[in-house]
């Protein structure tokens, strides 16, 4: 009897003790709206975030310091996400407000309107750095270069600004002007720099047929974006050089940021036969791959230029062609942006954009803040916009050099 008078009381203590715990908890059933918010992105995260370890962070822990105070606006709400996501210390797994999520996928889609600059967070400085300026953008006009660091914006400081927050305020009506200040890639200058926005058209492919010194036909391709219409405007830029005659081919990706993952993809198989595109890694390690068929649309020598503003998609691309050994890379080390990004949609028309892998290139190099060096390194010389592809560019004229090399030719080949 002494025996059971114990073990009930204990009983009682254990039960008094776990109805203390779930009333300190808070109940599902009286979530305010915000705080459904907060859940809601706390479960995206939980489920789909490529660190199961959630860098280092109790995330159970999270969510509950995180639900405990009543969260009384939608702006209350969404610091608050913002400081549960900035524990993962991923400047890419972040929160879209309802105007950014929309101005993204306009962003994909083809048109947007801003200074036009693909940018991420210097992992050093805290500052927004420039992967690269969109190609004809008032950005690229004014002169900025991948690897510069935007100070500030309009006299606002960019330290610890978050990606959307300094997207948001470079864009604007077309017509106004933003004053950017700018340090100089590895220079101690810095440069204040008004740019009036404008609309910016993502046309993602330009191409041309021009003659090497030798007569060899050269179709020469610029892909400045892997958005939305990336691969028919590629598909049709092969088609059309190829009826022209091209024997070999210059593909440019400099200052190429990236994009939609699955036209990266699809653009490889333009190239690629039979071969490993790109593999990625889940957070169960699991490996998955994308492979080429056979539908190559030509299989003339290739050689791609690349710089450092040559960014996530574009390394995909680069990696697949030079490990495959079907393209010679000429220019400067890429960016190193290995990881994929998926977004997903929230209740109140926001989203949250979450890495959930990282991918491999074929021969299973993770180029993740590493990049891919290049076959042949070649600085790349100040030249003006205008004169991009032409004899004043020191890595187009390299690529010339190696296609009209026969013993580069065949190997290639």
């Amino acid at each position: 009897m002494h025996k059971r008078a114990i073990s009930f009381g204990l009983l009682l203590s254990l039960l008094f003790g776990l109805w203390g715990w779930l009333g300190a908890m808070p109940s599902a059933l009286a979530l305010t709206e915000e705080q459904k918010l907060v859940s809601e992105v706390w479960r995206v995260v939980n489920r789909a975030y490529v660190d199961d370890s959630f860098n280092g962070q109790n995330w159970w822990k999270i969510r509950q310091e995180a639900l405990r105070s009543p969260l009384e606006t939608r702006e209350a709400a969404y610091e608050t996400i913002e400081e549960m996501l900035a524990k993962l210390d991923d400047p890419f797994t972040r929160l879209l407000r309802p105007d950014n999520y929309r101005n993204l996928q306009v962003n994909t889609a083809g048109e947007l309107t801003g200074v036009g600059l693909q940018i991420a967070i210097d992992p050093e400085s805290k500052h927004i750095k420039v992967i690269a300026p969109i190609a004809g953008s008032p950005a690229d006009e004014a002169g900025i270069q991948p690897g510069d660091l935007v100070l500030d914006i309009d006299g606002v400081s960019t330290e610890n600004l978050s990606l959307d927050e300094a997207a948001t305020r470079m864009r604007g009506t077309v017509g106004t002007a933003v004053t950017l200040k700018v340090q100089r890639l590895d220079e101690d200058q810095v440069d204040e720099i008004e740019i009036i926005r404008d609309r910016i058209a993502l046309n993602p492919v330009s191409y041309n047929l021009t003659q090497a010194e030798d007569s060899t036909p050269v179709g020469y391709i610029r892909l400045n974006q892997f958005s939305a219409n990336a691969t028919e405007e590629m598909t049709q830029a092969i088609s059309d050089l190829e009826d022209q005659g091209a024997a070999a081919y210059i593909l440019d990706l400099r200052n190429n940021p990236g994009g939609l993952l699955q036209a990266g993809v699809e653009i490889a198989r333009l190239w690629l036969n039979d071969a490993t595109i790109v593999y990625t890694v889940n957070r169960q390690a699991v490996l998955g791959s994308f492979d080429a068929g056979h539908d190559a649309l030509t299989d003339a020598p290739l050689v791609v230029l690349v710089n450092q503003g040559t960014a996530s998609a574009s390394e995909i691309l680069a990696g697949a062609l030079q490990d495959n050994r079907r393209a010679q890379l000429v220019g400067e080390r890429t960016f190193g942006k290995g990881l994929i990004q998926s977004l997903f949609d929230l209740s109140d028309d926001s989203g949250i954009a979450v890495t959930v892998a990282k991918y491999e290139t074929p021969s299973h190099k993770d180029i993740n803040k590493l990049g891919i060096t290049p076959d042949f390194v070649v600085p790349q010389n100040p030249i003006r916009r205008d004169e991009v592809g032409t004899a004043a560019d020191l890595p187009y004229q390299k690529a010339i050099e190696l296609l009209t090399d026969g013993a580069v030719v065949a190997k290639a080949a």
